[in-house]
């Protein structure tokens, strides 16, 4: 298919590997082109801005993640550029855990990676089954507007049929990544190209389709303040909209996780995190921009009695198309695209998962760890792909008993993901400052004041996130952020007080060992 390399020729990514002291196990083929691919298809603009569209209505409204959207984005681009300056001085697919053990010192290092590598990995889990959740979620959806609509007597899935329709879509990408990288880096190219040509194609179509448009004036100016939730102050309702937009700008540690199969990538490994980051901010908020100009009417959008059930981005689509033509088939095939876009997120998630799982376990991380870093004929970490979907869908399992539950299990996906990524940024500017040396990408002596200000973020959104999103605060409104993230902290450290310690000693060297035991 064109992605072949000779396995003799040694690149740039492939001389430091070994320099770092790892052997090449998976099969270099990535151009730099795929690798932005796998991130730019995990934050997938599609995905998160549609599946929380009725979040940033609720919150503040155009406003919210309008503007919302270019200050996240350009914050998350301080924590991307800093993230890539590493990257590109320590090429592996470890990334982010790997990276605080060398930046954190000798006396530091296993206790850092340990604490970065489980917040991580925990959290690539969780949004793996966040997206693939979502994706559920939005063929429910598509299948109760087929069929008539909340008000039509359409068919409502129950919440058994969401969650096997959840696992048949992990097991679906549990196959595709099962497949050589040489098929993974085609459907990822292919994923990337999806989502910008659906983007430009839904923020034209939708719009132009509708028979009601809103005016520059309530796009650019518009701020809702009812909703409905008892939260009255306008900068906590604009906060509270912030989460549409910090969540979809997440996963972009991808590349990280696939230098190893990725030529030069102590190159272009930084460049497509940077690029993935870069291109996402721009296609999004022109995404946000057109759709919202196809919102008229924030509380029809989000009544769960509507023929969607509240579903906003749905309800905006299937109104558009029925207003004109009397049917609203053609919003349902939107929605198709827009469906399409959250697989091929999934997909590349679960790929980034596996490489991380790979990794850690190489290094005797994780229990039985020489069986999940062991690679098939291929080269596939077969165990960590299959290890990661079924931890993705017990994960799911939780919305059984309380979407609350599920909730609060994937705010680990956007709070315990950022918290990886600061981490290793922080030795970087601490304790690092004097001795680390960068790669052939990097930031020169801005690198600190990059550093500082991606650490300054990461505190920040941290706290915001943990603020409650509704008054009166009961069991059911009450933010479950702290509790999970404090609970997995507070799990991570125990573990290494009562074990880890003992025989963890970060990441080892396997050159010259025949062994496939880390």
């Amino acid at each position: 298919m064109g992605f072949e390399v000779e396995k003799s020729e040694i690149d740039s990514g492939h001389a430091r590997l070994h320099e770092l002291g790892y052997k090449q196990e998976l099969n270099r083929n990535l151009s730099v082109l795929s690798n932005f691919a796998f991130s730019f298809s995990v934050v997938s603009v599609l995905t998160g801005l549609n599946t929380l569209m009725g979040t940033g209505l609720n919150f503040g409204g155009p406003i919210s993640y309008v503007y919302g959207w270019l200050v996240a984005g350009a914050f998350t681009m301080f924590v991307g550029l800093s993230m890539a300056e590493i990257c590109s001085s320590y090429p592996t697919s470890g990334g982010l855990y790997y990276w605080s053990a060398k930046l954190a010192g000798p006396s530091w290092a296993p206790f850092a990676s340990w604490i970065t590598g489980w917040f991580n990995i925990v959290g690539q889990w969780a949004v793996t089954a966040s997206i693939d959740f979502s994706l559920a979620q939005l063929v429910q959806v598509m299948i109760l507007l087929s069929t008539g609509g909340l008000n039509g007597g359409g068919y409502q899935a129950s919440k058994y049929v969401v969650i096997a329709l959840h696992g048949g879509i992990l097991l679906l990408h549990a196959i595709l990544n099962s497949l050589p990288i040489s098929w993974l880096s085609f459907f990822g190219q292919l994923a990337a190209a999806w989502n910008v040509l659906g983007v430009f194609l839904l923020m034209i179509l939708i719009p132009m389709v509708s028979t009601e448009r809103a005016s520059a004036k309530f796009v650019f100016t518009n701020f809702n303040t009812d909703n409905g939730d008892g939260i009255n102050n306008n900068l906590y309702i604009f906060v509270l909209g912030l989460l549409m937009s910090q969540y979809t700008l997440t996963g972009y540690d991808a590349s990280a996780h696939m230098t190893e199969e990725t030529k030069n990538a102590d190159k272009n490994g930084p460049k497509g995190i940077v690029s993935a980051i870069g291109i996402s901010v721009l296609a999004g908020w022109a995404y946000i921009l057109g759709i919202t100009f196809a919102v008229t009417d924030i509380p029809h959008l989000l009544n769960k009695n509507n023929d969607s059930g509240g579903y906003a981005i749905a309800q905006i689509f299937y109104d558009a198309f029925k207003n004109r033509y009397g049917s609203g088939v053609g919003g349902i095939i939107c929605l198709g695209v827009i469906a399409i876009a959250v697989f091929f997120c999934g997909m590349s998630s679960l790929t980034s998962n596996s490489r991380m799982a790979y990794a850690f376990s190489r290094d005797g991380a994780m229990p039985y760890s020489s069986f999940w870093h062991k690679v098939n004929k291929q080269e596939v970490p077969l165990n960590a792909v299959w290890m990661s979907a079924f931890i993705a869908f017990c994960m799911a399992l939780t919305s059984l008993g309380s979407l609350v539950a599920f909730q609060a299990m994937t705010s680990i996906a956007t709070i315990g993901l950022y918290i990886a990524y600061a981490l290793p940024i922080l030795f970087r500017v601490t304790l690092a400052r004097k001795s680390f040396t960068p790669g052939p990408f990097n930031l020169g002596s801005y690198g600190l004041v990059v550093g500082w200000v991606a650490i300054f973020w990461v505190a920040l959104i941290s706290v915001l996130f943990s603020l409650p999103v509704a008054y009166p605060i009961t069991d059911q409104t009450l933010n479950y952020t702290p509790v999970a993230v404090g609970g997995l902290l507070i799990l991570v450290v125990s573990s290494w007080i009562f074990s880890a310690i003992h025989w963890f000693k970060g990441p080892i060297t396997n050159l010259g060992n025949s062994s496939e035991e880390a």
